[in-house]
């Protein structure tokens, strides 16, 4: 396939069912034009939604600060993500040794911008949001940055204040992510006035002293679904957790340092710019909040 060319994978758009190559919107599209539109992400674990009511949840949130109207109802986004999945399956897999087809590992994407208007900055009322969902593979780390744990680099978050809400307005995260991609690394962990905030497409904990530590939920930070996960498996674990401000130095002198995403999961940070974190390897609190992350992921329903 040349890189300029879509795949063929399932998606739905403004109520029609298509895959990527035949779905097209309108130039003036204020999601085109301004970025004015909001996304979500769900992981698809063995064909079954995982955190599903979390991420609607988010998404409901997202789009009562921009002012725009959720325009399916939970069922009916559950019921296109679901025919996404089986519909991706049934064009990606192949058959197993019985001839039966293995639901596979997915992501589904969900985007809804405000819809189309001429160019003003003023939010026109009453507009039809367009709504796009996707199905793609997932790709997790591999075994080895599992095994290894991996390398970040830091830089200062020069995004806008309203990190909270999960918008299609991502060119700051694209920079950012770009730091790390340009020296090889896989995230780039930022801070805002010395206290740790996220990485450019992750969650970024500490842990110190047994105790499992993140940013506070406020509007610096885009509250990651992981974030409630994380808090429930460590209660069930009796692995101590504390949501408060982070600082540079305590970042740095973690015994560990992890990301979480819906792709990552749970993976260790064992190098951060040219610091080994902890004795250079993923640490035991990483190992148990993984395990309890496949134990929940085995547990999922759609």
């Amino acid at each position: 396939m040349q890189p300029h060319l879509l795949p063929p994978l399932p998606c739905y758009l403004n109520g029609a069912y298509s895959t990527l190559p035949d779905a097209k919107v309108s130039v003036m599209d204020r999601g085109f034009i301004f970025g004015d539109g909001v996304y979500e992400v769900v992981p698809v674990y063995a064909g079954r939604l995982f955190c599903f009511a979390e991420h609607m949840a988010r998404l409901d949130r997202s789009l009562a600060e921009l002012r725009i109207r959720n325009p399916l109802s939970r069922d009916q986004w559950r019921e296109v993500a679901l025919k996404l999945i089986a519909e991706f399956d049934h064009s990606t897999l192949a058959d197993g040794q019985n001839g039966a087809k293995t639901p596979s590992d997915q992501l589904i994407y969900i985007q809804i911008t405000r819809g189309v208007a001429l160019r003003d900055h003023v939010m026109p009322a009453d507009l039809e949001p367009t709504v796009f969902v996707m199905a793609s593979a997932m790709k997790p780390p591999t075994a080895e940055q599992r095994a290894q744990g991996v390398t970040c680099v830091t830089a200062d978050d020069f995004r806008w204040k309203k990190a909270h809400i999960k918008t299609t307005s991502l060119l700051g995260a694209v920079f950012s992510r770009q730091i790390s991609a340009d020296v090889g690394a896989v995230e780039t962990v930022m801070f805002r006035d010395g206290f740790l905030s996220e990485a450019a497409a992750s969650n970024v904990w500490v842990v110190r002293n047994g105790t499992v530590y993140g940013p506070p939920r406020d509007h610096l930070v885009l509250e990651g679904i992981r974030y409630s996960l994380f808090e429930s498996i460590c209660q069930a674990e009796g692995i101590p957790f504390e949501l408060r401000r982070v600082s540079r130095d305590e970042v740095f002198a973690a015994d560990e340092l992890l990301l979480s995403s819906a792709t990552k999961e749970v993976l260790a940070i064992t190098r951060l710019d040219d610091k080994v974190i902890g004795d250079g390897k993923p640490g035991p609190v990483c190992a148990r909040l993984l395990a309890a992350y496949q134990r929940a992921k085995a547990a999922s329903e759609s």
